[in-house]
């Protein structure tokens, strides 16, 4: 295992201390709002707003995930369609990330796939598209078996996520091409065994950058989700090298990370957006945040000082 996994995984495991988690939310609210737009929709959409007039589009993600509840699941696809019908009324592009462990994926498959969709014909009809996040390894079976049901169901403007981290993800895009899935390609952000996950960097590297060349290769609409500016350059000098149309990519980071690089990318004429989480359910998110990078660590460390 090197440095970067050795890190994450330290990380993530000190975020599970109930300890930690309760000094987090009590003094971490500087933190908190660097990297989540704020407990409300309203919120959120000021956010976005913002992030317009800097040429940068917006992802917006409802936090929470792994719900135990039916009647839990129902109330974040109450709110899920709140957001999809909010976004109608705004002019700029209309974009959606969710879980499916949100929508009840770990009470049953049915429901998940039911409620998620009454969100999709929801978002049909403003036009938005609609990104089903991945989650742990468990979990992916189920949530691609999902995505294929909808999706043979018409629902295209629907997509969904590979990391190269994990072993799998190579079979999982060969399996996807057939279905001209857009993808997102990300590093990934779980804590994964060896026997599931590259423990190396420069295999999860190597792994992303193959991903998101045969995607593209394959005309798959793909979403090149990383910070690091090597992977960055090396996709860019790539599509200009292959004549590959910038209609057919675009460039995805989260609020709060770079955010002079994402106005750079988008005034050099590349599409860009910014993934925008918001929501009271910010504790998982924020702690796998704090696991990608050491100068998170060093962020949480001074917020907590000051308070």
């Amino acid at each position: 295992m090197d440095w970067n996994q050795s890190y994450r995984a330290f990380v993530l495991a000190v975020a599970q201390s109930p300890r930690f988690q309760a000094l987090l939310r009590t003094r971490g609210r500087r933190l908190v709002r660097r990297f989540v737009a704020g407990d409300t929709l309203e919120e959120a959409l000021r956010a976005v707003d913002a992030l317009e007039q800097g040429g940068v589009h917006a992802i917006l993600d409802l936090l929470g995930e792994m719900v135990t509840s039916e009647e839990q699941a129902r109330k974040f696809q109450e709110e899920l369609i709140g957001l999809v019908r909010a976004l109608g009324g705004r002019a700029y592009p209309r974009y959606v990330s969710l879980k499916l462990s949100q929508l009840g994926l770990d009470i049953s498959e049915d429901l998940a796939a039911d409620l998620l969709e009454e969100v999709l014909a929801e978002a049909q009809q403003v036009d938005c598209f609609v990104r089903i996040d991945m989650e742990d390894s468990p979990r992916i079976d189920r949530v691609l078996k999902v995505y294929r049901q909808l999706r043979e169901a018409g629902y295209t403007r629907l997509g969904v996520v590979l990391q190269s981290y994990l072993k799998r993800s190579e079979r999982d895009l060969e399996s996807l091409i057939p279905l001209g899935t857009p993808v997102r390609i990300v590093k990934g952000a779980y804590r994964e065994p060896p026997e599931v996950a590259f423990q190396d960097k420069r295999l999860v590297d190597a792994q992303f950058l193959w991903l998101c060349k045969k995607s593209l290769e394959n005309g798959l609409h793909t979403a090149i989700a990383t910070h690091d500016p090597v992977l960055i350059e090396e996709m860019k000098r790539w599509v200009a090298e292959r004549g590959v149309g910038r209609e057919c990519f675009e460039f995805q980071m989260l609020y709060g990370v770079r955010p002079g690089e994402q106005r750079r990318l988008a005034q050099e004429g590349y599409t860009v957006r910014a993934y925008v989480p918001y929501g009271t359910d910010w504790y998982p998110y924020l702690s796998r945040r704090i696991a990608e990078r050491p100068e998170n660590l060093w962020f949480v460390a001074r917020s907590l000082l000051q308070g």
